[in-house]
């Protein structure tokens, strides 16, 4: 009866049945009620019941097969008993329980047209994995700027096909300005060329060995841009600030990223409290007050709440900052409010801060990792095992969309 002595608050639970997963659930507190177990289960021969209780929250329903699931674990097939996982174990077969994910073979997809669906893993997978041209020992930046410029082109609104004469026109400056030093502008390489990703569509032309020249592309009133399911994807706020950390930080690493992102219409993402100066909200995100500009309105009453949880100790390293007549702290949004974030103004959001690590934690210098350790993002190493207070429960979520940002989605 204390096999689940070990469970913590933000721990995911599965539901089995049937030779199947039904259902995941998030853990949202955590207690023990000996009157209430026995009126819901009942006793055993020796008068036992169920130690522990847990209450749940974002309940999904779903069904995966369980059986390659649990021979991966190295788990007996049928489970016929309560089971346990560790976070490593649970981490190396994520893919094969998220129903938003597809369980199929990783084969090869094809390029274009044959109707297979992408999911979110594999646009990402695919990001990660451009093939990219190599020029001293550096890969080309043609493609992952062409491709951060066809994501802004989403998140504005615009379609995402676009003719040969706009897209050299938009993105050749892109090229010359944050390509490679003496490396050639040549924006139909990526127009052409991105389709080996299988992520990118071209029409107009037909197929061909080489690259079709800028006049060949002219005449054909070529149109190129993400595919159908890319873009379907990369058009949801999460997987976006996936695919746009990864891209800046497998492939840019040395590019000034604010300035290109704000060339391409992606300027928010450059920092995890976004635009607060952007325009209005709509559902569920922060409300705005009316000024030559709006603004989020944040809750002063949760930004108390969360200091004085803490007693202004920063989550991060345990530092309280003293002042004359107090100590000071700030509360930090994790899925920013400012626009492209549009995170809520709720304590499952926010975290209690010292100022460094404020400004660390929105210039995505640190992250917090599944098992809630701070690590620095350009060497991935532990700095701080982040401190929570029993009655603050954190949205995985949030601190999932946060990691997309720093490229460690």
């Amino acid at each position: 009866m204390t096999a689940l002595a070990g469970r913590r608050v933000g721990d995911e639970v599965l539901f089995y049945a049937d030779k199947k997963f039904v259902a995941k659930a998030r853990i949202i507190g955590l207690f023990d009620n000996h009157a209430l177990a026995k009126a819901v289960w009942g006793t055993d021969e020796a008068q036992k019941t169920w130690q522990h209780i847990m209450a749940l929250d974002n309940v999904v329903e779903f069904e995966v097969p369980a059986e390659p699931v649990l021979r991966g674990l190295g788990v007996p097939v049928p489970l016929r008993s309560l089971t346990l996982v560790g976070a490593e174990g649970r981490l190396r077969h994520l893919d094969m329980v998220d129903p938003a994910v597809s369980v199929q073979p990783r084969a090869k997809r094809p390029a274009t047209g044959d109707g297979t669906t992408l999911g979110r893993n594999d646009v990402l997978r695919a990001l990660a994995n451009l093939k990219t041209h190599v020029k001293q020992q550096w890969p080309s930046r043609h493609k992952p700027i062409t491709l951060l410029w066809a994501i802004g082109r989403l998140a504005a609104g615009q379609d995402r096909m676009v003719e040969w004469q706009t897209f050299r026109d938009e993105v050749g400056p892109l090229l010359r300005d944050f390509g490679l030093e003496e490396s050639k502008v040549t924006p139909e390489y990526p127009f052409w060329h991105l389709r080996s990703s299988g992520l990118w569509d071209v029409q107009g032309v037909e197929e061909t060995k080489s690259t079709p020249t800028p006049s060949q592309l002219t005449a054909a009133r070529a149109s190129a841009g993400l595919s159908r399911d890319a873009a379907k994807v990369l058009r949801r706020s999460l997987a976006r600030a996936e695919a746009i950390g990864l891209i800046c930080s497998n492939y840019l690493g040395e590019v000034d990223r604010e300035e290109l992102l704000s060339r391409v219409g992606l300027a928010g993402y450059a920092s995890a409290s976004g635009d607060l100066s952007e325009g209005p909200s709509d559902g569920g995100r922060a409300a705005r007050r009316s000024r030559t500009s709006s603004a989020p309105v944040r809750d002063s009453r949760l930004v108390e709440r969360i200091k004085v949880m803490y007693g202004h100790e920063c989550q991060v390293c345990g530092s309280r900052v003293e002042t004359m007549h107090s100590h000071y702290s700030e509360a930090a949004h994790i899925q920013g409010l400012g626009g492209p974030h549009h995170g809520p103004d709720q304590l499952d959001n926010l975290l209690c801060l010292c100022p460094n690590h404020h400004v660390e934690f929105d210039r995505l210098a640190i992250y917090i990792d599944e098992y809630w350790a701070v690590r620095r993002n350009s060497t991935g190493e532990v700095e701080y095992q982040l401190k929570r207070h029993a009655d603050h429960v954190i949205e995985q979520e949030y601190l999932q969309y946060h990691r997309g940002l720093c490229g460690r989605g």
